[in-house]
């Protein structure tokens, strides 16, 4: 064989680069999402008058959506190559972060709490923000609630919803027929969605999987068409309104009242401001909250605590210790339903107006994406979830519209980089002393 063939068989079997199927991917992802944006976001309608439409182009929005495409598919590809070639080094910077984070447990638990409690008083807060930390204090409490399910026993719940409207509709019609204040109802929510928790276990007690989150899902929808539906009882799509605000030991945040009744600024002496109102929702929903977390850590150490985390690992294992998994999972879905009962009454109470508009899919779909991104089971991931969640879509007003492609990408990172969550590190509840 000549020089000259033998140099045309190397460089016929030597393989191509190795960005170049990288650069294909790209091309290929970048095609799809061009081909699925260009009828989704690059036509638009308007109205042109005297009923009829017209349509607006938005190539550029598809331009640069594709390119974003292309970039981050031949990015994400690059740094799998680069993991690959170096697994010493995959996410070192995401493991080590959360390995400090949970060696640090207690002092950034106790750091947050203060940040937390001096929020409202601190020079740069402001009505608008107080508002937001009270919307990711709900979803933090729904998403402890929901990380009992979840995360603890392990029971995927795609419905969690539900129990957030019983609770809101429990105190609406409480308040709206026999007067009730938010405190004499607020139990009485939590006890009627821990009844409908108990009341969807059982169905369900001997699915798993996908089976599972089906039946729940069908769950969350069938009570969001009931309370649609049902307008004699819940008024349909009209809703509750009217729904008394909370008072502090039976002062209400109002500029006067009825002759012989003190107001809060009256009676501390203060002028008075709407913003008190806002500032006391505040610190209920935290204390709500943080006594949520109290419970969930308490209970954990508890022999029924110990005996969802059994479950969530091995079902067969569990019977075989002689625990009786029905009991173990209607606890877990009561519970958890009882905390979300507890937040949808204040949900109720804050907005003054509820209907069936407020809880659809979409508020379980973001409180169980809370419970995932934060790490199943753990605690100080549901927090962090739950900020990054709520809180960036509100401080970027121009990405709002795009929420939902925010939680996919978010989702699709987490999965890559942190496939058990941003946290998922978790002390054992129980530890076994080594024997002498």
């Amino acid at each position: 064989m000549t020089a000259a063939a033998g140099l045309a068989v190397d460089s016929a079997a030597k393989p191509p680069a190795f960005w170049v199927p990288f650069l294909k991917d790209a091309v290929l992802a970048a095609l799809v999402a061009v081909l699925l944006a260009l009828p989704l976001v690059g036509l638009q309608t308007y109205d042109i008058g005297g009923g009829a439409l017209g349509i607006r182009t938005h190539f550029d929005w598809v331009a640069i959506g594709g390119a974003a495409v292309f970039a981050g598919r031949l990015a994400l590809r690059v740094l799998q190559q680069l993991y690959r070639t170096r697994p010493t080094g995959r996410a070192r910077v995401l493991i080590s972060i959360a390995a400090w984070g949970n060696r640090q447990a207690l002092p950034i638990t106790l750091l947050g709490i203060g940040f937390a409690v001096a929020l409202p008083f601190l020079p740069f807060s402001s009505r608008y923000l107080i508002d937001l930390g009270t919307t990711v204090l709900i979803y933090v409490m729904l998403g402890w609630g929901l990380n009992v399910v979840v995360g603890l026993a392990g029971l995927l719940d795609l419905g969690y919803v539900a129990f957030y409207a019983v609770g809101a509709y429990t105190f609406g019609l409480l308040a709206r027929d026999l007067d009730f204040t938010f405190w004499e109802a607020l139990p009485f929510s939590g006890l009627v969605a821990a009844s409908f928790g108990v009341v969807l276990g059982f169905p369900v007690l001997r699915l798993r999987g996908d089976y599972l989150a089906i039946v729940t899902l069908g769950f969350g929808e069938i009570i969001r068409i009931v309370l649609l539906n049902w307008a004699p009882v819940t008024g349909g799509p009209n809703g509750i309104g009217g729904i008394p605000r909370p008072s502090f030991f039976g002062l209400h945040f109002a500029r006067s009242a009825p002759e012989g009744v003190a107001t809060f600024h009256q009676f501390f002496g203060l002028e008075f401001s709407p913003d008190h109102r806002v500032i006391f929702l505040y610190f209920v929903i935290l204390a709500m909250a943080l006594l949520t977390n109290a419970f969930t850590l308490r209970i954990r150490q508890l022999p029924i605590g110990r005996a969802w985390e059994a479950l969530r690992e091995d079902e067969v294992a569990c019977r075989a210790l002689g625990i009786n998994p029905t009991t173990v999972k209607l606890s877990a879905f009561a519970i958890g339903a009882m905390f979300g009962g507890f937040a949808g009454c204040f949900f109720a109470t804050r907005q003054g107006f509820i209907s069936p508009e407020s809880f659809t899919f979409i508020e379980s779909a973001t409180i169980l994406a809370i419970v995932v991104l934060g790490g199943m089971g753990s605690q100080l991931g549901v927090v962090l979830a739950a900020v990054l969640l709520v809180s960036l879509p509100e401080f970027g007003r121009a990405f709002a519209e795009f929420r939902m492609l925010i939680f996919g990408a978010a989702m699709v990172g987490v999965m890559v980089w942190r496939p058990r969550g941003l946290i998922a590190h978790r002390e054992p509840t129980l530890r076994l002393g080594s024997s002498r």
